[in-house]
C-alpha cells in the first residue's frame, strides 16, 4: 500500500521532519552519481565509436538545471525553505537525466542485434491481443484517437508536474521515490532494448500513410532508429531526440509510475489514474507498440517503484541519517531533537 499524505515512507510525520534530512541528501547523491555515470558512458562512446555530440542541444538542459541548482541552493542555505529546495533539486535531476537518458537509448540501439518484431507480434497474438483491431477503431473515431493523442504527449507536462507538486506539498521521500523509480525504469528498459530491439508494429506491418487516415505520434522517431542500426546516424542530442524504445515500453512504464506518484495527492489521485490508464490504452497505436511492449513496461514499472521505495526507505531509517552530519543551515531542516 501507498504511504499516505503526511506520513511518506515511514508512518510518522515527526519522523520526516526530523531524521529524513541526511537520508535525502544521500539519495540526491546517489541520483546525481546516476547521471554522471550516463554521460560519462556517452562520453566514452563518443571518443570510442564514432558518434557525436550536438552540443547546442544540451545548452537549454544545461543552463536549466544550473538555474534550478542555485535556486535550490539559495532556499536550502539562506531562506530555508525545504520543501522548495527540494522541488527545485528534483527538477533539477530530471532535468539532467532526460537530457543523457534520451541519447543512451540512441546509443543502445546503435548496437544492432536482429530484430524481435516477429517474436513480439507472437507473444500478441498468442495472448489473444488484436492490433489492427484497435488501429481499426481508432481509425473509426478520430475524435477518440484525437483525444488519447493528446494524453499520450501529455508525459512531460505531468513529470513537471508531479515533481513540483510533491516538493510544495512536503512530500519529500515519495518525491525520491518518483524520480529514483523513472531513473531505474528509463536505465532498465534502454538496456533491454539493446538486446532485444524491435522496429515496432508500424513499420513490422509495412503500414503506409497513404493506406491509413492517421499515423503514429512515434512516426518522427523511424528515420533516427533505422539510421542508427545501419550506421548512417551517428549523433547524440538532448534537446530533439527522439523515443526509439519499443520493448519495453518506457512510456507504459511512466504511466505506471506517475499513477504511483500522484497517488499521495488526494485530489489527484483519481485524476491522474484516468488519464494515465488513457495513456497506456493510446500507447499501441501512437507508440508504435505491441500489447506486449506495454505488459512488460507494466511490470518494469512495479519493479522500479518496489526498489525506489526500499531504497527510499532505508536511506531515510533513522540510522541510515544519524551516520551522516548535516548542518541543519545546509539542509533547510532542523536537527533532530533529543
Amino acid at each position: 500500500m501507498l504511504p499516505s499524505a503526511g506520513e511518506g515512507l515511514t508512518g510518522s510525520r515527526e519522523f520526516n521532519m526530523t531524521w529524513h534530512a541526511a537520508g535525502l541528501r544521500r539519495l540526491d547523491g546517489i541520483i546525481w552519481a546516476l547521471v554522471a555515470a550516463v554521460a560519462g558512458l556517452e562520453l566514452l562512446a563518443v571518443a570510442a565509436d564514432g558518434f557525436s555530440l550536438v552540443l547546442t542541444s544540451y545548452v537549454t538542459p544545461t543552463a536549466t538545471c544550473l538555474g534550478l541548482l542555485l535556486a535550490a541552493r539559495y532556499y536550502s542555505a539562506r531562506r530555508q525553505d525545504p520543501n522548495l529546495a527540494s522541488a527545485l533539486e528534483c527538477t533539477a535531476q530530471v532535468v539532467a537525466f532526460a537530457a543523457v537518458a534520451a541519447p543512451l537509448s540512441y546509443l543502445a540501439a546503435s548496437v544492432a542485434l536482429p530484430l524481435q518484431d516477429a517474436a513480439f507480434d507472437g507473444m500478441d497474438r498468442a495472448l489473444g491481443f488484436d492490433w489492427r483491431a484497435l488501429l481499426a477503431v481508432m481509425e473509426r473515431w478520430p475524435e477518440v484517437h484525437g483525444f488519447m493523442r493528446v494524453v499520450y504527449l501529455s508525459l512531460p507536462l505531468q513529470m513537471t508536474a508531479v515533481v513540483l507538486l510533491l516538493g510544495f506539498t512536503g512530500r519529500l521521500a515519495w518525491l525520491r521515490v518518483y524520480t529514483l523509480a523513472f531513473i531505474f525504469a528509463a536505465l532498465v528498459t534502454i538496456a533491454i532494448s539493446a538486446l532485444l530491439p524491435a522496429e515496432g508494429v508500424w513499420l513490422h506491418y509495412g503500414l503506409k500513410a497513404a493506406d491509413h487516415a492517421i499515423m503514429p505520434a512515434s512516426s518522427s522517431s523511424w528515420p533516427a532508429f533505422l539510421g542508427l542500426r545501419d550506421g548512417t546516424f551517428r549523433q547524440m542530442m538532448a534537446v530533439g531526440s527522439e523515443g526509439i524504445i519499443t520493448f519495453p515500453s518506457l512510456h507504459a512504464a511512466l504511466a505506471l509510475i506517475m499513477i504511483a506518484a500522484f497517488w499521495p495527492v488526494p485530489v489527484l489521485r483519481w485524476l491522474s489514474a484516468t488519464a494515465n490508464s488513457l495513456m497506456l490504452a493510446a500507447t499501441p497505436i501512437d507508440g508504435s507498440h505491441y500489447f506486449i511492449d506495454v505488459l512488460a513496461g507494466i511490470g518494469i514499472a512495479v519493479l522500479c517503484l518496489l526498489g525506489a521505495r526500499a531504497l527510499v526507505a532505508r536511506m531515510t531509517a533513522p540510522a541510515a541519517a544519524a551516520r551522516i552530519e548535516i548542518a541543519p543551515a545546509a539542509t533547510g531542516i532542523a536537527a533532530p531533537s533529543r
